[in-house]
């Protein structure tokens, strides 16, 4: 098998494996509010997957799954005329709805999302929301007394999807392969900064327009792109949305060896060592790389 063979392989082991399931239960949600909230039975309208699954780029294993609800403008009005807290309010109707259709299911109310924690692990965030002229969306905030906040997830989902496209599909692969080593490493990294960093190292990268066969450079120079992040430097700004990305941790270091350990992986290639290569890429990226 050839380096391309080789990295076909692993991203088509971080593909998600139970997108049925994932599926399954979002349009059961979506349906049951839109018979509350919109008098329809749709299993589509009015609903988005955001986050990580939402911008195609979080591998398999994923048990947090982000959707967003818009609701009428009409429950705006009626929630933001509260004198205390409409925000909290507003998650406890959203929660008494989801209840209909996930009675014995766990649910809980965390500040601006209603989570559904099923008993095999998945979690669903729900994020209800009003819709904005601009595609952006208002959701309520219920900590601190209660306030309205504003986010755009369309933009980020459009941004990654049109440069995804501008560099010949190697976006999406590059930030799973990067969660992958990310959940390898233990690193403090969050998910959209990976996104977010990915999407601006493409942008100029001599070699973003190149196939399977260049990943393992790919692999190398996105670490020592990492690596050379700032270090004192808190947030990036998200593609197409703009929003604040906030560091969580320091996950430079961790890059840089793992820029060497690409290095070396490299090497072994050029001398036809490819078992010693393969086993240094799975010392970066874990088992799901193959052996």
């Amino acid at each position: 098998m050839s380096v391309s063979d080789w990295f076909i392989a692993f991203n088509r082991n971080l593909i998600v494996s139970n997108a049925g399931d994932i599926s399954y239960r979002y349009r059961r949600i979506t349906r049951q509010l839109n018979t509350d909230f919109w008098d329809t039975e749709s299993e589509s309208s009015h609903s988005l997957y955001v986050g990580s699954y939402g911008r195609d780029s979080a591998i398999d294993g994923i048990s947090d799954i982000d959707m967003a609800f818009w609701l009428p403008y009409s429950i705006y009005k009626r929630y933001n005329e509260y004198s205390g807290n409409g925000q909290s309010a507003l998650l406890q109707s959203v929660k008494t709805s989801i209840q209909k259709t996930y009675p014995s299911t766990a649910l809980g109310a965390d500040g601006q999302v209603l989570v559904v924690s099923f008993s095999d692990g998945m979690k669903f965030e729900v994020l209800p929301c009003f819709e904005n002229n601009d595609d952006s969306f208002t959701y309520p905030d219920s900590n601190d007394g209660g306030r309205w906040r504003t986010t755009n997830p369309r933009a980020e989902i459009k941004a990654m999807k049109l440069r995804h496209e501008a560099v010949n599909n190697n976006l999406r692969p590059l930030c799973r392969m990067m969660r992958s080593w990310k959940y390898k490493w233990d690193v403090p990294i969050s998910g959209v900064l990976i996104d977010t960093l990915a999407y601006q190292f493409l942008e100029t990268y001599e070699y973003r327009d190149k196939s399977y066969m260049y990943y393992d450079w790919i692999c190398r120079d996105f670490f020592d792109h990492m690596a050379i992040q700032p270090s004192d430097k808190s947030y990036w700004l998200a593609p197409g949305s703009g929003r604040y990305v906030w560091r969580s941790g320091t996950f430079e270091h961790k890059a840089r060896r793992c820029c060497n350990l690409a290095k070396d992986a490299i090497a072994y290639e050029s001398k036809q060592q490819h078992y010693s290569a393969k086993s240094t890429w799975r010392e970066i990226f874990g088992s799901a790389f193959p052996s």
